[in-house]
């Protein structure tokens, strides 16, 4: 198969030239109800005082920073509120790939676009790693792409476009082969809440100075449009810390800083409401899918 030209464009240009009508499932873009608490956070905000109506810390709201390393067990320092987890993946990739030597980034395919046109924009060689038959990604395939030339090798898991999650053991294999080859991992956990396979596992459970990790709260309290994401980098202090500064430079000078309403509101619904909302919501997408398998089965897909 020819992995020059990756699986998402052939499928956009089949559905172009269709003779059909063709359903757009392409938008992750969630239609049930925030948290309660995101509206509670970001009314209380409005009655805020002129001087918290300014200009935050450019790394982010330091409280939502500490909340967030908290919950993934590593230091402060490490984390970066950014534009949603596009300007994450965009710092993670564009610093690794200008830190580490090699020009090449590794990409799963079928791909999520935008890392595709990332790669490009920074001037990378993209390379594609085909999955299995059950589009399960094996490390003994990642290990045979990956080179001298591998800056940057980026998974998303649970994956977009294919759902597939990938388990502790893959997870580890591909930190070891980016460390083999002095590259950096990218790891865009975004979809963490929606495990339905029950075997999720983060690249933050392998102690390693070539992974960077990214995730956003705008699928799981289904708020695309707020734009609050975050990166776990290296530690600054650390082998590989110059990721961090770099990072921290870039977000500045392109954004001065991010939301301190979105960040605010964030922080409050992180802190206030249950597992409960994530419990309904899991249950919500579940009769989705039933339905959607259901109908599958009814046209004999397979």
């Amino acid at each position: 198969m020819d992995y020059e030209t990756p699986q998402f464009f052939r499928v956009m240009k089949y559905a172009s030239e269709a003779d059909r009508d063709v359903v757009d499932m392409v938008s992750g873009s969630p239609d049930w109800e925030p948290p309660e608490a995101l509206r509670e956070g970001l009314h209380t905000y409005a009655d805020a005082t002129p001087g918290e109506f300014q200009y935050q810390a450019s790394v982010g709201l330091p409280e939502l920073r500490e909340e967030i390393a908290a919950r993934r067990g590593v230091d402060r320092s490490q984390v970066i509120i950014t534009n949603g987890t596009g300007e994450a993946n965009h710092l993670a990739m564009t610093e690794g790939y200008r830190a580490m030597p090699g020009e090449e980034i590794l990409l799963v395919d079928p791909v999520y676009p935008y890392y595709a046109g990332r790669a490009s924009m920074i001037g990378a060689e993209a390379s594609y790693v085909p999955v299995d038959e059950t589009g399960h990604l094996d490390p003994d395939t990642v290990a045979e792409y990956a080179g001298a030339e591998t800056s940057v090798i980026v998974i998303n898991s649970p994956n977009n476009p294919l759902g597939v999650t990938y388990d502790a053991g893959t997870v580890r294999a591909v930190v070891e082969i980016a460390e083999e080859h002095d590259a950096v991992l990218v790891s865009d956990e975004v979809y963490d809440h929606f495990d339905y396979a029950d075997r999720f596992a983060s690249a933050l459970s392998v102690d390693s100075p070539n992974r960077i990790v990214t995730n956003a709260v705008s699928k799981s309290m289904a708020i695309t449009g707020w734009r609050v994401g975050y990166a776990v980098f290296p530690h600054p202090e650390g082998p590989n810390g110059q990721l961090m500064e770099r990072a921290r430079t870039r977000h500045m000078l392109t954004n001065v800083t991010g939301s301190r309403p979105a960040q605010t509101a964030v922080l409050h619904a992180l802190r206030n409401p249950g597992p409960e909302y994530y419990e309904a919501t899991r249950e919500l997408l579940t009769d989705r899918i039933d339905a959607v398998t259901a109908a599958l089965d009814d046209v004999g897909a397979e």
